[in-house]
């Protein structure tokens, strides 16, 4: 009576062993499965790599909108004036504040007085966009009070305007110059609205870290900035920070509840649901690329054992008529398949958190050697590539790996295992 031999045995893995370390004159691995090799070590990577970068810059893009900008703006619907013009203003806006302030998961609300106006000195002109706010407040904004890069004094906004850095470099100017504000909509006066024109002193210039916001954004005390716009005793919304701004849209209602009949509010992700659900849309659509480049690597490993199964036809019919069962043999040439499959998807793991580790001095490389043009902030929004390593991320690439590995290696092992041994030796 014969003994069962276990599942991948000791005798199985050395045979597979001497296969993959035999050198092709003899009939071992073929030029095809080092090219399989390499091809999943470079997909593995790739879609790593791919996964930090979209992980990153989601996580920045994100970051940026809440640590700049209102987790949710709340404002009146328009109604008709005494002189017969329409008005969005709040004047209760400090009632509705305190109200705002008692939902459930508010951290902070502050009123804004808002407006587009031009920037100018020294014949060098900018279109920006004020922010009027009180200096309690301005210091709650993470991206402003605590920005990536800052000069001048935020304690003395009460004494001058805070600028980005875009709108400095556009003017020229640093910490200590005098700006001029234009505005359209001035005094009234017998023979019409004259622009009003001041000049206020930059005391801070910080660099919130979104080209879009450094390159229009200015604050304005909140009081100046009422005078400025003609809003004196109203503001034109409410900012709202919350605890968790994922959650946003959960307080939506009782947010409305709160600020009146007639409020409205524009949450964050109102604002930029486009672009995200366009980042979710293409990490979806980069995955999928991917994971057919791992299969095309993959299938690779088809053509090797092939090769291999054809080579080791001798060899086969030998151990066969040895004993060696259907079972031993297919799992010999499935161990050689699955090697290459995991040294690989090993290899590739590697690379790609080498990568992510090392993103920056690789993208400065990259930049020195086009010229310092591979990343355009105004088109980009941000002024560098971001990366965040997730470990769900390196399990799905080793997951999609490892899995189309072994599943394409089991069609050749099975034609191995299935060659008639008489067939095999007939012409040896």
């Amino acid at each position: 009576m014969t003994r069962q031999t276990p599942p991948f045995a000791p005798f199985e893995w050395m045979i597979a062993w001497r296969y993959l370390r035999a050198r092709r004159a003899e009939g071992g691995v073929s030029a095809m499965s080092v090219i399989s090799l390499i091809g999943i070590t470079l997909a593995v990577f790739a879609l790593i790599a791919t996964l930090a970068v979209r992980s990153g810059f989601r996580a920045e893009f994100v970051d940026t909108i809440l640590g700049a900008n209102a987790h949710v703006t709340v404002f009146n619907t328009a109604r008709l004036t005494e002189a017969g013009q329409l008005s969005r203003v709040i004047e209760d806006y400090d009632d509705m504040a305190v109200r705002l302030a008692e939902v459930p998961g508010v951290t902070r609300v502050a009123p804004l007085v808002k407006g587009q106006v031009m920037a100018s000195r020294d014949g060098r002109s900018a279109g920006v966009e004020v922010f009027g706010i009180s200096h309690d407040n301005l210091l709650t904004i993470p991206r402003i009070a605590s920005p990536e890069a800052a000069r001048g004094d935020i304690m003395r906004f009460d004494e001058g305007i805070a600028i980005g850095s875009g709108v400095a470099r556009e003017l020229n100017v640093t910490v200590g110059d005098r700006i001029r504000v234009i505005s359209p909509e001035g005094a009234q006066t017998a023979f019409g609205t004259s622009p009003r024109i001041n000049a206020y002193e930059v005391v801070y210039i910080f660099t919130a870290g979104r080209y879009d916001i450094d390159r229009t954004r200015v604050y304005m005390p909140f009081t100046e900035a009422q005078s400025f716009f003609n809003r004196d005793g109203v503001a034109d919304e409410l900012e709202v920070m919350v605890i968790n701004p994922e959650r946003v849209d959960q307080m939506v209602h009782a947010l409305l509840s709160a600020a009146g009949e007639r409020a409205m509010v524009w949450t964050w992700r109102d604002a930029s649901g486009a672009f995200l659900r366009a980042l979710e849309i293409e990490d979806n659509v980069m995955f999928i690329i991917l994971s057919i480049l791992v299969l095309i690597a993959a299938m690779n490993i088809v053509s090797g054992l092939i090769m291999l199964v054809k080579n080791k036809g001798r060899d086969i019919g030998i151990l066969r008529t040895m004993g060696l069962t259907e079972g031993s043999v297919m799992r010999v040439f499935f161990i050689c398949g699955a090697s290459i499959g995991l040294l690989g998807t090993a290899l590739g793991v590697v690379l790609g958190v080498l990568f992510v580790i090392y993103i920056d001095p690789v993208f400065s490389a990259v930049n020195f050697l086009m010229g310092g043009g591979a990343w355009d902030p105004s088109i980009r929004g941000i002024y560098a590539l971001p990366a965040e390593l997730h470990l769900y991320d390196v399990l799905r690439a080793v997951g999609l790996s490892l899995g189309l590995s072994f599943i394409v290696t089991i069609l050749p092992a099975r034609r191995a295992a299935r060659m008639n041994p008489v067939e095999a030796l007939r012409y040896e």
